[in-house]
């Protein structure tokens, strides 16, 4: 069976979004320098930036879709990356408001769940055709999934830098134990895969 991975990247003060999150600033104040690692290091770093975008299909949370704010959609808003977003997989957003799939360029296609993550899971599992599902973000997200036992692979990326506040990864995540199986990193960034152990 496909395995759920998880690939974040973290403050050293555990957070993966700066304070006062805005449609402005969706990563908060100083988000952004998190992931330096991507952009000026990318050969150094390409293994894990390969690894993050290799699933068969992607779930995330609608802050990481449609940025900060609850309530019903706006038709209009087609996400953070453009006519072609990175994922090239089914998307599957966890909401409380239902909306139609959207399809965009590249083979990415977001398809709006308001039934739970299990449900985001199974659907995720069916459209990934046997490759692995990753659980792509935010924090609530995440730790909703490692609370309900559901990842597979924590892989954590973490920037050597203080954010002092904002969206914490690892809260609210009960007795997790993790078993580190890869160690690797550069200047702006170390690079932990660890097994989810239950």
């Amino acid at each position: 069976m496909n395995s759920v991975t998880c690939d974040l990247t973290m403050s050293l003060d555990g957070y993966i979004a700066g304070p006062n999150q805005s449609m402005s600033e969706p990563l908060g104040e100083g988000g952004e320098d998190l992931h330096r690692w991507m952009f000026e290091e990318p050969e150094a770093n390409a293994a894990a930036i390969e690894g993050i975008l290799l699933a068969g299909a992607f779930i995330m949370g609608r802050n990481m879709y449609a940025g900060p704010g609850p309530g019903p959609w706006n038709e209009d808003w087609r996400g953070w990356w453009g006519d072609e977003p990175p994922y090239h997989a089914p998307v599957f957003v966890l909401t409380h408001h239902p909306r139609p799939p959207l399809k965009m360029k590249g083979g990415t296609t977001f398809n709006f769940v308001s039934d739970g993550i299990e449900s985001a899971l199974a659907q995720a599992r069916e459209a990934a055709a046997g490759k692995d599902i990753a659980v792509a973000g935010g924090a609530k997200t995440v730790q909703q999934y490692l609370s309900a036992g559901l990842i597979d692979e924590l892989r954590l990326h973490t920037a050597p830098l203080i954010l002092g506040g904002g969206e914490r990864l690892l809260d609210s995540v009960g007795n997790l134990r993790l078993e580190p199986l890869d160690v690797s990193g550069t200047s702006l960034v170390t690079h932990v895969r660890y097994r989810v152990v239950r």
